[in-house]
């Protein structure tokens, strides 16, 4: 724990955000197997396939859980289901024709977003550090961007990767919204079944044809179907305790650890995008910061009196 002088003062981090961090950590690695799977597949069937071998293991894990399922349950899998689909679909369409970085640089304008929708939502303002984490986080990623990325057109590609920006930001919304009122597994089951299903269907609206068999695809639809079993279960469980905000913040750790990877199969990181990194984990530790409760005035007329030592109190007595 970080030692504030003044009125401020660190709060340790929680299981459940640690868990967020764990998982930004998986995410962040999924960059570089999608990429390599796009050279053998469309990107609405490898979603799909994805979320379906990511389902059917949810079903596994929770299967005891599964009769019991409800309507609640199946309805709030179902709205998260889709924003999972609507923000994945976009984005994924969009980087077939929008490089990485700029992709990058759309889809961070979630981060500052989120506080303001779960002001209005939840009817409870973030706290200054939570708004001053996001924006060191927004930074941050704009920097791991690069400069380049600033420079965007307006193409199909782009503005399908800005429009990915709001289901992002209202899956972590709803996810909180839900939480505590719904059944973890049931939830996770839907939601996952659900974003695969509507990766299928847009294959032919989309116009896009069934790929030719490859074990590339196969083999990273699977690893990255497990992954993202235990990303989505993961965030619907610490969800329950951790603000969407400060889940927001612990979210931008995704590309860096993408950068990471990136760096390890031979991608050179330059020094505006190390930069990016360490102001994104900056703003992790920055939104730990709470200030420290005022203590209470007291007043000439307050009932509750304060304990004199021993001696204090006899000469009180004796005057």
């Amino acid at each position: 724990m970080m030692h504030l002088p003044g009125r401020l003062r660190s709060v340790p981090l929680s299981r459940q955000e640690l868990a967020l961090i764990a998982i930004t950590t998986v995410w962040g690695g999924t960059f570089l197997a999608v990429h390599i799977a796009m050279r053998h597949s469309g990107p609405m069937f490898f979603v799909g396939l994805r979320f379906l071998v990511a389902g059917l293991l949810a079903c596994v894990l929770f299967r005891r859980v599964l009769r019991g399922m409800t309507c609640a349950d199946a309805g709030a899998g179902a709205a998260i289901g889709v924003m999972i689909f609507l923000g994945y679909g976009l984005q994924t369409f969009g980087l077939q024709t929008v490089s990485s970085s700029t992709s990058a640089f759309l889809t961070a304008l979630y981060v500052p977003m989120v506080p303001f929708l779960q002001w209005a939502v939840f009817r409870k303002r973030p706290g200054a550090m939570m708004f001053a984490g996001a924006a060191l986080a927004f930074v941050g990623l704009v920097l791991l961007a690069g400069p380049s990325a600033v420079r965007v057109g307006v193409g199909p590609g782009e503005i399908a990767t800005l429009v990915s920006t709001v289901p992002i930001a209202g899956e972590i919304i709803l996810i909180s919204v839900f939480a505590g009122r719904v059944n973890l597994g049931r939830v996770t089951v839907v939601q996952l079944l659900t974003c695969s299903v509507l990766g299928f269907i847009a294959v032919p609206v989309v116009r896009e044809g069934i790929p030719a068999f490859s074990w590339v695809w196969v083999a990273t639809a699977a690893g990255l179907g497990a992954a993202s079993c235990v990303i989505q279960a993961t965030m619907n469980w610490a969800q329950k305790s951790v603000t969407p905000t400060r889940a927001t913040i612990i979210y931008t750790g995704e590309p860096v650890w993408a950068g990471i990877f990136g760096r390890i199969a031979g991608d050179r990181l330059p020094g505006v995008a190390i930069a990016g990194a360490v102001l994104i984990v900056a703003s992790v530790l920055v939104s730990e910061i709470r200030p420290r409760p005022r203590p209470r005035q007291r007043t000439p007329g307050d009932s509750r009196a304060v304990a004199l030592p021993p001696r204090d109190r006899d000469r009180t007595q004796r005057d």
